[in-house]
C-alpha cells in the first residue's frame, strides 16, 4: 500500500501567524493554486480511497485536487489538527502576556504542558497512533491519498518509521507538495518527501 500525503494549501491564519488547531481558516488564493497545482501533480495517480481531516481546510484542499475524479472519501476527525483550545486564532506574542505562565510552561516541555483547555501532546499522538491502528482496514488498497495537517502528517511518517514522537520535527510537510510512504507488512519506507514533480505510472 502506498500513502500519498497532502498537507492542505495556504490559510489565513498560516498567513497570520496564529494557532489553528480546529477552528475554522480558509484556504487564501494561494493556497488555493497550491491545491489545484497538486491536482495537476496528481492526476495520474489511480487512487483508491482519499482520507482526509474533518476540518474545513483540508476537506476544500481534498476537493481541489480531486475536481471531477469520482474517489470515495472517508472524513477521520481522527486526522484533525492538534487542538489549541484557548489558543486558537491567537498569536504567540499575545499568548506571551495574555496567558504567560501557562504559555511559557507549555514552551519548555511541549511533548507534556497542555495548551489552555486544549489537546496536549500525549493525546494527540494517541490519537495518531489510533489511526495508524485503523489503517489496516484500507491495507488491500494499493494508493491511498491522505490529506490532513502538518502535525498529523508528521507525526504520521515518524511512526510508522518506529521513530519516536517528538522526531515529528524531522518531516516537515510543506504546502503544495506530494509525500509518498510504501507500507508493506508492517515495514514503512518513505519514499518521497515534498516533490512537485508530476507523477508518472512507470512504463
Amino acid at each position: 500500500m502506498r500513502l500519498w500525503l497532502v498537507r492542505h494549501g495556504e490559510t489565513e491564519a498560516n498567513v497570520a501567524g496564529l494557532y489553528s488547531g480546529h477552528a475554522p481558516t480558509a484556504l487564501t488564493p494561494r493556497g488555493i493554486t497550491q491545491a489545484q497545482t497538486l491536482r495537476t501533480l496528481l492526476q495520474e495517480v489511480p487512487f483508491d480511497q482519499v482520507l482526509c481531516s474533518a476540518l474545513e481546510r483540508a476537506q476544500h484542499t481534498a476537493q481541489l485536487v480531486l475536481a471531477s475524479r469520482e474517489v470515495p472519501l472517508h472524513t477521520l476527525p481522527l486526522l484533525n489538527e492538534m487542538f489549541f483550545g484557548d489558543w486558537e486564532m491567537r498569536h504567540h506574542r499575545d499568548l506571551t502576556r495574555e496567558d504567560a505562565a501557562n504559555y511559557a510552561a507549555w514552551c519548555a516541555d511541549w511533548q507534556n504542558a497542555i495548551p489552555t483547555n486544549g489537546e496536549g501532546f500525549q493525546a494527540f499522538s494517541q490519537r495518531v497512533q489510533q489511526f495508524i491502528t485503523e489503517l489496516t482496514a484500507w491495507q488491500h488498497h494499493s494508493n491511498v491519498l491522505i490529506v490532513s495537517h502538518q502535525g498529523v502528517l508528521s507525526l504520521l511518517i515518524a511512526s510508522l518509521l518506529k521513530m519516536p514522537p517528538a522526531s515529528l520535527w524531522h518531516f516537515r510537510i510543506e504546502q503544495g507538495a506530494w509525500s509518498a510512504l510504501d507500507v508493506c507488512d508492517g515495514f514503512t519506507t518513505l519514499s518521497v518527501l515534498n516533490s512537485r514533480a508530476i507523477w508518472r505510472p512507470e512504463a
